[in-house]
């Protein structure tokens, strides 16, 4: 049995989302969920969310990484290693991400050409990152894994995406998200059917493939300035926007009428930006709902990580649900 990967991707960069992926893995593993953050973004930020940078050294010059895993097949001397994830203390388990995974784009990009020829390679070079995934979640007895990555549509992320059965769209309340909304859809439908036509085509050889189901189960609106609890009046017009953009553009949905981000269903949640909390959680290289007194998190800080807490756990459940992630008992 196969594990569910979800993605979290926008090609329009800056709207939180390796932030976003980091405190769900944070989130899940406090709910009893054993997770697999996985870091495919060769900026590798949120590898560097979970390590300090002795640890991350170590791990870049062992090749403990996805790049290190990746290297025999890309050297043409193998098929990938097995994987070691790093297994963060009383939290998720991490594929260490690493900036040399760039030197995968061109072989990425070359073989995909070479599938629809029934290339023995090029399938187990396009669906690398998807086979490192469940050999990951297999090793770390995880029901779940939660996909960084990087804010482009190149080969790396459209490898990156046919692995995925679910798709989560980060959003900034902007005209940029919009236009990256634009491109999302076309572009998911594009790559599935793409991937489709090439497992069409798939060698005879025992070789386990992604479906590339790449479904998108809703959006979350990050980083929007609030005044009063409600968005400052110059975003206002992005956000009413939204709704009717990710269901034209992504689902291929009419929208209903008078729908808004407070009641579309599409709408996964709306985070406020916490921006006075994020230096503290960087600092004590912990999620901002682990934030104690010890760490700076007195007062209104104290209040405002209890309600990150919150937020984020609504945000796990709302995944879990529109994935069907078995939850252990008692969790709500």
């Amino acid at each position: 049995m196969t594990v569910p990967v979800v993605a979290f991707f926008n090609n329009k960069g800056g709207v939180g989302k390796t932030s976003l992926v980091y405190h769900l893995a944070w989130m899940y593993a406090d709910m009893g969920i054993n997770v697999v953050a996985s870091d495919l973004d060769p900026q590798a930020n949120l590898t560097a969310m979970f390590l300090e940078e002795e640890r991350l050294e170590h791990l870049w010059e062992s090749e403990r990484t996805v790049y290190g895993w990746l290297r025999p097949l890309l050297r043409g001397v193998g098929d990938i290693s097995d994987p070691d994830p790093e297994r963060i203390e009383d939290g998720p388990s991490l594929l260490v991400g690493d900036l040399r995974l760039s030197e995968f784009e061109e072989e990425l990009s070359s073989q995909w050409p070479n599938a629809l020829s029934g290339n023995e390679r090029a399938f187990r070079v396009l669906s690398a990152f998807w086979r490192l995934m469940q050999k990951a979640a297999q090793l770390c007895e995880a029901s779940l894994v939660l996909m960084d990555l990087g804010p482009n549509l190149g080969a790396i992320n459209r490898a990156s995406l046919i692995s995925a059965d679910y798709v989560v769209i980060p959003l900034s309340p902007d005209l940029f998200s919009l236009q990256g909304l634009r491109n999302l859809g076309p572009t998911f439908r594009r790559w599935r059917r793409d991937w489709k036509d090439r497992l069409d085509r798939k060698p005879g050889v025992q070789l386990e493939l992604p479906e590339g189901r790449m479904e998108p189960i809703g959006y979350v609106v990050m980083q929007h300035g609030v005044r009063l609890d409600r968005p400052v009046k110059a975003y206002e017009k992005w956000i009413a926007r939204i709704p009717e953009e990710y269901s034209r553009q992504v689902i291929e949905q009419s929208p209903p009428d008078h729908v808004t981000v407070d009641n579309d269903a599409n709408r996964l949640a709306l985070l406020k930006h916490y921006r006075s909390l994020m230096p503290l959680a960087q600092e004590a290289r912990k999620p901002i709902f682990h934030l104690k007194p010890a760490d700076g998190a007195i007062g209104s800080h104290a209040v405002a990580a209890a309600n990150v807490h919150r937020d984020f756990k609504q945000l796990a459940l709302a995944i879990a649900e529109r994935t069907a992630i078995p939850l252990p008992s008692g969790i709500r």
